[in-house]
């Protein structure tokens, strides 16, 4: 049997358990938070003091902060990429009025991810600290660009990939909210705080999605998961550009800066595959192929050669100008 048809049947085995995982993991459409409740009510006679408050509170924060919330804003934004995506994934199909347990999924992780771009975007706008237009042209570009994430329609992989990618983002965010907090924006670190819960939820469930896998087909999970470590985990910005500019210039840069900020760092890449290792327990799988044991070996070895070569990488401290975020004395 080939690999595309054993996945396919694993991932319909264990179809029944998905609405399980969505009944843990995420949160009833009418109990959880909508953009409207941080931000003002433009039907309220406040509406005007609220926003000069945000507009004031903005003029805190620093440079290469702004670059970063855009960023990852922008990321947020490029929603649509991922949802269409994971719909293609083996095993999630919603044609042929099957609508099955995993299309469910991906839609219902997509409405809540979808709130994340839109109350950030928002923040962005009625703060008056970013050219809108310049942040709206990248948006669209990362879109229209796609991306390639290296785990083609495999659901083992992509599995992978979010459970990684998830918790990467709960950082993120998690940090950016602290520094905002930290410069007496409490509103904006609620903002962040929260979608970092959010990102949260999403981690734990997509790293159960694969340890449930690796119940049914540990040699192929374990295939999987370490062929993605060898080509990297790329974040879904990857190709993220100003404009006139080439594919991924603009990454580039934005991962300098959230490196200097300490927003996600080369370290939290090593320290998010040790939690994950530890808890698929890579390490205590028996009865594996030879193929899949030189992949286990390869997994257990690597978080201590990517600390070995982290030791020795070099960020720029220049600092670029993006168009996106006017210096403004903001340097």
């Amino acid at each position: 049997m080939s690999l595309k048809n054993i996945r396919l049947e694993v991932m319909q085995a264990i179809e029944p358990q998905v609405q399980g995982f969505m009944d843990s993991f995420l949160v009833p459409i009418e109990e959880i938070w909508q953009p409207s409740d941080f931000l003002p009510d433009s039907q309220s006679d406040d509406f005007f003091s609220e926003t000069e408050q945000i507009r004031e509170e903005a003029k805190e924060l620093g440079y290469d902060f702004w670059v970063t919330l855009v960023a990852d804003t922008i990321t947020e934004e490029a929603l649509p990429t991922y949802e269409s995506w994971l719909m293609d994934v083996e095993g999630v199909d919603q044609h042929d009025g099957r609508d099955n347990g995993w299309s469910k999924w991906v839609r219902a992780w997509t409405a809540e991810e979808n709130r994340h771009g839109d109350v950030l975007n928002k923040y962005l706008y009625l703060s008056g600290r970013v050219n809108m237009r310049e942040v709206e042209i990248t948006t669209q570009h990362l879109i229209a660009d796609g991306f390639d994430i290296g785990t083609d329609r495999d659901p083992y992989k992509n599995f992978v990939y979010t459970s990684f990618q998830e918790l990467a983002t709960n950082i993120s965010h998690k940090r950016v909210g602290k520094m905002a907090k930290k410069k007496g924006n409490k509103l904006l670190g609620k903002m962040c705080s929260i979608i970092a819960g959010d990102e949260m939820r999403h981690h734990l469930a997509y790293r159960e999605f694969v340890k449930t896998i690796l119940g049914e087909d540990p040699n192929g999970m374990i295939e999987a998961f370490a062929d993605m470590m060898k080509r990297k985990i790329v974040m879904p910005a990857h190709f993220l550009r100003e404009s006139g500019e080439s594919i991924g210039v603009a990454f580039e840069q934005f991962s300098n800066c959230a490196q200097r900020l300490g927003v996600y760092t080369a370290q939290d890449y090593i320290e998010i595959l040790q939690k994950l290792n530890n808890y698929w327990e890579i390490g205590n799988l028996n009865g594996l192929s030879e193929q899949a044991e030189k992949a286990r070996d390869y997994l257990m070895n690597l978080p201590g050669r990517l600390e070995r070569i982290a030791g020795r990488m070099q960020f720029g401290e220049d600092q670029y100008k993006f168009k996106w975020v006017e210096a403004n004395g903001m340097l």
